[in-house]
């Protein structure tokens, strides 16, 4: 390993190390918006304890860092679809495709929806008989290029709104990644930030209210037509750094270790750790645990697997996560993708 190699590794390992001495600061939970574009979308690196910043996935790489779209070098078509908590619906779809010259192009949607909810007030806790949702869209293209051999670089932007009942909320952010292979055995590193954006507030019929601007005074208008404000929240930022190594074990054994240490702008410091067994380039099988050191966390330990094969000229990929939680019990997530 060159000398800038090995300063490389040891700034990530400062880094980190840093983060992991300052996981006991005042936490922020609950205080940005946008918090499902925190679930990770592919089961492969879900399985992984979402450790992904550095390891070389293709599609599903792309979430945890833009940099990785640099790095698909054939267009590919990814779907996920996750069972979330309370029987919430998290759904995700992705493209990317090379083009001669210039780079790789990618666009994702993503889509939460909770389905039906009774509305329920304090005169009728069984329920008025209306019905109510809470939807949130995320909209993504994205940008990368393989500037070296061993550098790529990514960038994304993302439309993200949140609607509950009749109200919503609209911001869009930003994203940027970089990937460098440090050694010739694929000793990677990688850097993202993501959710990089701006402020928003809820605005909708649900907050339109009556207003009386006098309520001492007789005879004056005491319905007059106004709306509540909500204040401005921001978005989950996240920096994101991360290491990955392939160990060949045989010659039909791959094994992949991963680490990620995570700053988000709404929570403690935390780190990601994963671990994935390929054989053949057919089977792969995955365990990992994510947030540890983290204040206050309930989740840890996750575990899947993938099948590999293709279908004529295209390849595909199936894959399973399960994510454990403390107290809601685990989540599921399904991916499959294709690639041409």
């Amino acid at each position: 390993m060159k000398r800038a190699d090995r300063l490389l590794v040891i700034l990530v390992l400062a880094i980190s190390l840093g983060g992991v001495r300052s996981v006991h600061a005042q936490s922020k939970t609950g205080t940005s918006i946008g918090q499902f574009m925190n679930i990770e979308p592919g089961a492969r690196l879900a399985a992984m304890g979402n450790a992904g910043a550095a390891v070389s996935g293709g599609i599903q790489s792309a979430y945890f860092n833009p940099g990785a779209i640099g790095e698909i070098s054939e267009s590919v078509v990814h779907f996920t679809h996750s069972e979330w908590f309370a029987d919430i619906n998290y759904n995700y779809a992705a493209v990317a495709f090379p083009v001669s010259g210039f780079g790789t192009l990618f666009g994702s949607v993503t889509s939460l929806n909770s389905g039906d909810i009774a509305v329920r007030t304090v005169d009728k806790p069984l329920g008025t008989g209306e019905r109510y949702s809470v939807g949130d869209t995320g909209l993504t293209i994205g940008f990368g290029k393989q500037v070296t051999q061993r550098f790529v670089v990514g960038l994304q932007v993302n439309y993200v709104t949140e609607r509950i009942w009749n109200s919503s909320v609209t911001v869009l952010t930003f994203g940027l990644g970089t990937v460098y292979r440090l050694t010739d055995d694929d000793l990677r590193i990688g850097f993202a930030l993501t959710n990089f954006g701006t402020k928003g507030s809820f605005s909708g019929r649900d907050l339109s209210i009556q207003y009386d601007a006098n309520p001492n005074t007789n005879g004056d208008n005491g319905t007059l037509p106004a709306s509540q404000w909500t204040g401005s929240f921001p978005v989950p930022v996240l920096f994101r750094v991360g290491m990955s190594q392939p160990l060949k074990l045989s010659e039909a054994t791959l094994m992949t270790l991963s680490f990620d240490a995570l700053h988000p702008s709404d929570n403690t410091e935390t780190i990601n750790l994963g671990l994935e067994l390929a054989w053949m380039q057919r089977l792969a099988l995955r365990a990992g645990y994510q947030t540890l050191f983290q204040e206050d966390t309930y989740l840890g330990l996750t575990l899947g697997f993938g099948l590999i094969g293709s279908l004529g000229d295209a390849g595909f990929h199936l894959d399973y996560a399960w994510a454990d939680h403390e107290f809601l019990g685990g989540t599921h997530r399904v991916s499959m993708g294709v690639n041409f």
